[in-house]
């Protein structure tokens, strides 16, 4: 039944509330942002204890009201995805503002491919939708699965609507085909900081121990692709702002294990960098650390043995 509900909302989403004028679009994000604020439920209260490891020196109220904004982030994503398949190509264009762009062309230019990794941050299907058709170039992308099955096939339509190639997230497969693509010169965007395998990489992630996929690291070894870590956010206009930042280099010394760990790290405090600037827009409503889950990152000699294995 949850399921179902689930996806009949998600259909309602897309059908309706792309239909409402803008201006009331967004007051109905807003509304439920608050609705959902102040009824403080488990998703609610795990995204307060996402945001107080970034933001530390926050106290009860101000935790509160950092929560607040950033349900209202959390919503007006939502309201943006739902309307993106009806914007037009200058609508999207004028969307976004994406700073040092320069290393993104400078890598699809060099031809070795281009992985951009990306956290939950402000509404990357946007940032694709940018890219698409702002910088005319397609990219490869990953899905988690989703249930119901018919929900995970809307998500695949609607991002495929929007111009991406869509890898369903099922392991070596989608890994194959990844890189693949970036050997071939293509670019693959992963929002990354979320492990959602039993074999990521632990990561000091704001002074406590967090998981991250290795995806990102491993294909920049594999390929020789570039890895660029991006960072999203909102201000207080209708333009969303990001900012690609500089390749991340592969370690040349180590064992594949140690070069995996220690790239996958730098990213991480890329990452924690971008969240720190812009806590509001991290929309992070799951356990995220180890000492929130039930079962913990695989210790570094564990991690080392799985990054051995052939793939």
């Amino acid at each position: 039944m949850r399921e179902r509900l689930a996806d009949l909302g998600y259909q309602l989403g897309w059908s309706t509330v792309k239909r409402l004028p803008e201006p009331a679009a967004l007051a109905l994000g807003r509304r439920a942002a608050d609705s959902a604020w102040r009824r403080r439920g488990p998703r609610v209260q795990q995204l307060e204890a996402n945001l107080a490891r970034v933001v530390p020196e926050a106290d009860e109220a101000a935790l509160r009201e950092l929560s607040r904004a950033g349900m209202r982030s959390y919503l007006r994503y939502w309201v943006e995805s739902f309307r993106l398949p009806v914007w037009s190509r200058e609508r999207i264009g004028a969307s976004l503002r994406l700073d040092d762009v320069h290393h993104l062309t400078d890598g699809i230019a060099a031809g070795r491919g281009v992985v951009l990794a990306l956290p939950h941050l402000a509404n990357w299907d946007l940032a694709g939708s940018w890219l698409v058709t702002e910088l005319r170039t397609p990219f490869t992308t990953v899905a988690e699965r989703l249930r119901p099955e018919r929900l995970f096939d809307r998500f695949i339509a609607y991002r495929e609507g929007l111009g991406m190639e869509v890898v369903a997230h099922d392991g070596g497969a989608a890994f194959g085909r990844l890189a693949r693509r970036l050997r071939a010169g293509g670019v693959v965007a992963l929002v990354a900081d979320r492990d959602l395998s039993a074999s990521g990489v632990p990561v000091d992630f704001f002074g406590e121990r967090a998981s991250m996929p290795a995806g990102p690291a491993l294909l920049a070894q594999q390929t020789g692709a570039a890895l660029l870590p991006v960072s999203l956010w909102y201000d207080d206009t209708p333009v969303m702002r990001g900012r690609v930042m500089a390749p991340l280099p592969v370690p040349e010394a180590g064992t594949r294990a140690e070069r995996t760990a220690a790239l996958t790290q730098a990213l991480a405090d890329r990452f924690a960098e971008a969240i720190a600037a812009h806590p509001q827009d991290w929309h992070m409503l799951q356990r995220l650390w180890a000492a929130d889950l039930k079962d913990p990152p695989a210790e570094p000699a564990d991690q080392a043995r799985r990054a051995e294995e052939p793939r």
